[in-house]
């Protein structure tokens, strides 16, 4: 029998859920896709550019319908998920902008609302995680702590910054014909300015609105963790 004073002393045992899932592993791909994207639009590869971005754009629908029809879904995938979509967008965007495709105005509006949510996501993990707080633990996202619950605005402004990116990318690729007759530059640039307003505006939809962000309790760790090994298991 262990002591009551050694057992205050020993640090708490939080459980971990199972990570290596279909939907995570397709979201990681995104991750690693991202810089690649990045590196054919500063080399001038257009086509290879979109052909990778439009895998992302399938996989991040796949991973989503995976998680939901196995009931897969676990709180690690709540975080990497937008990760991965700020991470491709985030690199696409300075690439974009580097190469004078997207203006620098509309890139400070992209990348400074992404910042700003970064840093909350930062301060929210580290006041939800159990003790010990270490670093070790804090990038071990095994154990979860909080959710991440985008706003309505925050996924169709997503969606639409995506259709800005992907069409800044083929429009290289389309026959200068073509662009022309249908005036695509044209389009592209008031497509500009309505993404900087819906971007602007998901920014604020975060401002005071409690439900964006659930800091999970003890008791509600564990049961997501029970649920997605048990979900796991039934699945494999």
């Amino acid at each position: 029998m262990v002591p009551p004073k050694l057992t205050k002393m020993l640090p708490r045992i939080t459980k971990h859920e199972n990570i290596y899932t279909i939907p995570n592993i397709l979201t990681f791909t995104r991750l690693v896709a991202a810089p690649a994207v990045g590196y054919f639009i500063l080399t001038a590869q257009p086509l290879a550019a979109v052909s990778l971005f439009f895998y992302a754009g399938v996989t991040d629908l796949v991973d989503g319908y995976l998680a939901r029809r196995f009931n897969s879904t676990t709180v690690v995938g709540t975080v990497i998920d937008p990760m991965a979509d700020k991470a491709l967008m985030t690199i696409a965007v300075v690439c974009l902008a580097l190469n004078h495709t997207l203006p620098v105005w509309l890139a400070v509006i992209i990348l400074g609302r992404d910042v700003g949510l970064a840093i909350s996501a930062i301060y929210f993990r580290w006041i939800s995680l159990p003790p010990p707080k270490t670093m070790a633990r804090y990038w071990d996202f095994s154990l979860p702590s909080a959710e991440v619950h985008p706003t309505e605005i925050s996924k169709i402004n997503t969606f639409l910054q995506l259709l800005l990116i992907g069409n800044a990318m083929i429009l290289p690729v389309l026959p200068e014909s073509l662009v022309a007759a249908y005036n695509l530059t044209g389009i592209f640039e008031g497509w500009m300015y309505l993404v900087a307003g819906t971007t602007v505006w998901s920014g604020l939809s975060y401002v005071g609105n409690k439900s964006a962000v659930k800091i999970l309790s003890s008791g509600e760790s564990d049961e997501k963790i029970a649920q997605a090994n048990k979900d796991t298991t039934r699945s494999s």
